[in-house]
């Protein structure tokens, strides 16, 4: 397979130009204006970001993805499925206030927000998965597949399972129904160090599915017949006292959000797009953030979503690692183990090449790109 295009744009801005003109200007240098838009209805991917974080992407950047497709012709929406755990997003409902908080509305974008996986996160349709390993059919929002043309619109920032979060987990992941995220997850069930464990019970605030109880001694333990292999204790405890047991869980997860991806964008125009800057630790579905652990990047834009993600972590692993970040922190700490990697460094439970491998071996698209540089 020949080296995939992968456009680039830092994020300078002389006077007179503005993020938003380059940002445009990205998109139809990468080529989104061969895509046939007239009359078609767009759903554009993007991660409405759980209310109290604010590493999210700004709104303004989902306007001018919109602008450019209602000038090609085409009808968008921004889009998202309801989420497996406690939060805002886990019923249109609560997702469209919590988008509408973060400004995703149709006044400061220019278009509706659609929840994908409808009102109770039980609107999905089966999509067939070709060459699928793991999964034959994915359970995709029923909205997104609707859709005549599928963009993803993605905030590249640290994942405390899939290394980082980016095209790939945005689109497989993120397109995936409640029970499709739960298949996903299904295979990694999480168990607690008692001797870590201080009681805090900040872990089971984080699971929707009452998993967590405690004993007399007020240490956790986990159910893992109600569990569902979220992640979120995972994330939530600052004790290391949650840990993932089963090994191939992540690697198995990455497969799944690779198939799923696939799903989603087999056999219509797609058009990816990633900003990478605010590249907080962990994921925007947290309802909270912190710093950076990196320099702002700059934005991307490809036809490829595989090629994409390995351009974006490449850039990601050319950057410092921004002072005090969590990332710092690590790297500073008695006993630190170097892994090359600023998302596994700032994780060392996590991995993502095995998503990227996958998707390539799969037919999804290639590692293999070629940076071009837009002025």
């Amino acid at each position: 397979m020949e080296k995939a295009k992968v456009y680039f744009s830092d994020l300078h801005a002389l006077p007179g130009t503005d993020l938003l003109q380059k940002l445009k200007k990205l998109m139809k240098k990468a080529g989104i204006g061969e895509i046939d838009f007239e009359e078609k209805l767009v759903a554009i991917k993007l991660h409405f970001g759980e209310p109290g974080n604010l590493s999210y992407l700004r709104p303004n950047y989902a306007k001018a993805v919109a602008d450019v497709v209602k000038e090609l012709g085409g009808k968008p929406f921004l889009t998202d499925c309801n989420t497996l755990y406690v939060g805002r997003r886990k019923n249109a409902i609560d997702h469209i206030e919590s988008a509408y908080e973060n400004g995703f509305t149709p006044f400061s974008t220019g278009c509706q927000v659609i929840i994908g996986d409808g009102l109770k996160g039980t609107d999905d349709v089966e999509v067939p998965v070709p060459n699928g390993e793991l999964v034959k059919k994915a359970k995709i929002g029923h909205a997104i597949m609707d859709a005549d043309v599928f963009i993803s619109l993605n905030h590249f920032k640290g994942h405390e399972m899939a290394g980082f979060g980016g095209a790939l987990k945005n689109i497989g992941m993120g397109c995936g129904s409640r029970a499709g995220k739960m298949e996903q997850h299904n295979t990694g069930k999480p168990s607690i160090d008692k001797s870590l464990c201080r009681g805090c019970r900040v872990c089971s605030k984080n699971c929707a599915h009452g998993a967590i109880s405690f004993d007399e001694n007020r240490k956790a333990s986990i159910d893992h017949n109600k569990c569902v292999g979220c992640g979120r204790c995972l994330g939530a405890c600052n004790f290391d006292a949650v840990y993932n047991e089963n090994s191939s869980a992540v690697l198995e997860l990455n497969k799944k959000m690779a198939e799923y991806s696939l799903a989603v964008c087999h056999g219509r125009p797609n058009f990816h797009i990633s900003l990478v800057m605010d590249v907080s630790p962990y994921c925007d579905c947290h309802a909270e953030n912190d710093i950076p652990i990196i320099p702002d990047v700059g934005m991307f834009a490809s036809f490829d979503p595989v090629a994409l993600d390995q351009a974006c972590a490449d850039a990601c692993n050319a950057m410092p690692p921004v002072p005090g970040s969590v990332l710092d922190q690590h790297i500073h700490e008695d006993g630190f183990e170097d892994h090359h990697d600023h998302f596994v460094n700032t994780t060392p439970e996590s991995e993502w090449e095995s998503c990227l491998a996958h998707a390539e071996k799969i037919g999804l698209g290639t590692r293999e790109y070629e940076l071009i540089t837009v002025k």
